[in-house]
């Protein structure tokens, strides 16, 4: 089971430091989880990962699913020892890309029916098999329920429906779950950006009882001040003595604004996805490293980092790569870019334990180009 020990919370904030002991070792919070959508995280290598801090990555379940399949991942025991990465693993459930290829795929009470987008081949995803795949064929550290992603804005009933299916999918999730020793199920708190429906989510979630719980259905459309406002209380009806995740978020702003509501996990593709783009994020905001005005710039994105990308690296070096679109460019600005959201939590973890988060969340924010502090940043 899960050991979840808060250590700190700050006096000004709701922002937590705790310790979250998993199968595979043991994560610091709050964290930054990098994102291995096909068993790898795209464009660096896992000694870089460790060596920059990470410390759990995710899996997708869908897309390993259909590549390379289950019967390889059963055949080497799982996706720890398939992608040779010895620490804990999140994987999601493979509802969120079941759902967005809504042409080829149909929700109903049973579960998610679609088309493969590799070979046309149908499947079903239903609560059941998610937790199957993920539980005993990728044997994930932290199982995600499947539920119903509906994206904002939308109307109150369809987020209603939504809510309420997420929940019967997580007790179907839960009853075929169960109670395992070295593997633990997350819910995933829905409702979009009503308090009413978010509280009887949480309500319902902990009726069921799981070992965590996820903030689901944000960063799919609602923009920066909506979502904080929803975090200003959705965190809260959470239990205080399990560990609150994210899901999908996000910029560094948005991260910043969730740890002083109180959450402690986040995962995203942005870091990889931005470096692959020619797109560097530092303390100051993103820059681009297309931009003509790094051509001649000998400097590096971060002279104190302990990262070789971010330090040993002009930014002139850097825009050539991206300019003759090298493949090395698009591997130091995603090394760079993970180390950077690395560093950033180390620095919050830092923050809370010292009691100083409201100060380091204001700084920070005044940073960010064309941000205030506080909730009225945009995105």
């Amino acid at each position: 089971m899960l050991s979840f020990e808060l250590l700190k919370t700050d006096p000004d904030s709701h922002a937590r430091r705790a310790t979250l002991t998993l199968n595979h070792g043991v994560v610091q919070t709050p964290i930054f989880m990098p994102v291995g959508t096909y068993g790898t995280v795209k464009g660096v290598m896992p000694r870089s990962l460790e060596e920059m801090g990470a410390q759990i990555i995710l899996g997708n379940t869908f897309h390993l699913w259909m590549r390379p399949g289950l019967d390889v991942m059963q055949s080497f025991g799982g996706l720890h020892p398939f992608e040779k990465w010895n620490k804990p693993i999140l994987t999601d459930s493979g509802g969120f890309q079941v759902m967005s290829l809504s042409k080829i795929s149909k929700v109903t009470e049973d579960g998610v029916t679609f088309q493969s987008h590799i070979d046309g081949s149908r499947h079903a995803l239903s609560p059941e098999r998610s937790m199957e795949i993920q539980a005993d064929l990728l044997g994930s550290d932290i199982v995600m329920q499947l539920d119903e992603l509906v994206a904002l804005p939308a109307t109150p009933q369809k987020a209603a429906d939504a809510m309420r299916r997420s929940a019967r999918w997580g007790q179907r999730s839960k009853n075929v779950f169960g109670e395992r020793d070295m593997q633990n199920l997350f819910g995933i708190q829905q409702g979009g950006l009503d308090p009413a429906l978010r509280g009887e989510s949480a309500e319902r979630l902990q009726e069921i009882g799981f070992d965590g719980y996820a903030i689901g259905g944000l960063a799919v459309g609602e923009g920066h001040q909506a979502m904080c406002e929803v975090l200003d209380f959705a965190p809260g009806m959470l239990p205080v003595q399990r560990p609150r995740y994210l899901m999908g978020v996000g910029k560094p702003i948005d991260i910043v604004e969730a740890v002083y509501r109180g959450v402690d996990m986040f995962d995203c593709v942005l870091p990889t996805r931005s470096g692959r783009h020619g797109q560097a994020w530092t303390w100051d905001g993103p820059i681009n490293l297309k931009n003509a005005r790094f051509a001649e710039d000998d400097s590096p994105l971060d002279a104190a980092s302990t990262v070789s990308a971010s330090r040993d690296y002009s930014k002139a070096y850097l825009h050539h790569l991206v300019k003759a679109d090298e493949i090395l460019g698009q591997v130091l600005l995603s090394w760079h870019n993970l180390a950077f959201f690395q560093a950033l939590m180390a620095q919050m973890r830092s923050a809370i334990a010292a009691g100083t988060m409201t100060q380091f969340r204001d700084a920070f924010a005044a940073r960010q180009p064309g941000a205030a502090s506080g909730s009225d940043i945009s995105a």
